[in-house]
């Protein structure tokens, strides 16, 4: 695992990683991580792409229809 330094972060942004950092009773590091994290998600892979990856990873198999499954399950 990697590890970084950031230096002269202004106060106010300080503060509020550790505002909520506190309301997700984590650690200000576990909270920086999980900034970053969320960070690299909402950047990555647009959620279009990838729905498209997973319907081509699932093309072809059967997966049932859910609705009649359900309805199957109420009438035993």
């Amino acid at each position: 695992m990697k590890t970084i330094t950031v230096r002269n972060i202004p106060d106010d942004v300080y503060d509020a990683i550790a505002e909520l950092a506190r309301r997700n009773r984590r650690s200000l590091q576990q909270q920086v991580v999980s900034l970053l994290e969320r960070a690299r998600r909402l950047h990555g892979e647009p959620p279009l792409a990838r729905a498209a990856a997973l319907r081509e990873r699932l093309a072809g198999r059967d997966l049932g229809d859910t609705v009649e499954e359900v309805r199957e399950e109420r009438r035993r």
